[in-house]
């Protein structure tokens, strides 16, 4: 077995045994290349079905060196919950990192090209049917997961360990959601405040790069999967026992934090 097998492997068990992993598993890796091969090689062993995808900033001067202000990491489908009239129980690593992100949720609408590696935001657009308000739970066993940069983000599935799905907005795409004052609160306080306009190129600018980025990779994605568009407020950490509330403009989707177990 070879390094990156090794760490996709220690990730993937201290998922499934809800433990944490108080060192990074290895070298951490030095390369795009590398990070997304040990995502690879978790998604091989993990199994189970994939919904989505989360989308994460990459700040300078990484982005720069890295030549992406982009990341990707799979969201599966055991870890989405409804949101909407309900605060459902997310779970997190106590031993790791968690965090909770204010997200708009972007759905695919129609299956993108595979043989296609460029789009424009129109063409983006047009694969999308449908966005909601969100919340995206940011989890690892690894604790230090965010201090060591984007790469070793990458290689534990983007950070990402759930997805609360709150209310469709309507007309989105005329909404001028990216002018929406997003908020997120933690225990009633508020952690984080911004507009999605402030974030990159954007919600829709997520989707082109996850098309994009999927297709180089050789990953097709389907009809009815979600895209996370990027944490609109920033990374805000939560412990459990926590109630997380994101507002969008007049909409709001919440959820409670909980300890994850062990994998049955």
């Amino acid at each position: 077995m070879n390094e990156l097998d090794a760490i996709a492997e220690a990730f993937v068990a201290a998922r499934r045994a809800a433990t944490g992993l108080p060192d990074y598993p290895g070298t951490p890796p030095s390369s795009l290349a590398d990070a997304y091969a040990i995502q690879d090689r978790a998604l091989a062993l993990n199994g189970g079905q994939v919904a989505g995808w989360k989308v994460g900033k990459i700040g300078p001067p990484l982005d720069g060196a890295l030549g992406t202000n982009r990341l990707a990491g799979p969201i599966f489908a055991d870890s989405v919950h409804d949101g909407r009239g309900v605060s459902p129980a997310m779970p997190v690593f106590a031993d790791g990192f968690a965090a909770g992100e204010a997200e708009f949720l972007l759905r695919v609408g129609r299956a993108p090209d595979p043989a296609k590696t460029s789009y424009t935001m129109d063409e983006a657009a047009d694969l999308i049917d449908a966005v909601h308000v969100g919340i995206e739970i940011a989890s690892s066993p690894f604790p230090g997961i965010n201090a060591l940069g984007p790469l070793v983000t990458i290689s534990d599935f983007g950070n990402n360990y759930g997805l609360v799905i709150g209310e469709a907005i309507p007309d989105w795409r005329n909404s001028g959601l990216e002018n929406w004052p997003v908020q997120l609160l933690i225990d009633g306080q508020e952690a984080g405040r911004a507009v999605a306009r402030d974030m990159l190129d954007g919600p829709l600018g997520a989707a082109r790069f996850l098309f994009e980025a999927l297709a180089a990779r050789g990953i097709a994605l389907e009809p009815g999967q979600w895209i996370s568009s990027g944490a609109v407020t920033g990374v805000h950490e939560v412990s459990v026992g926590a109630t997380v509330t994101a507002t969008f403009a007049e909409m709001q989707v919440s959820c409670s934090i909980e300890a994850a177990r062990p994998a049955a």
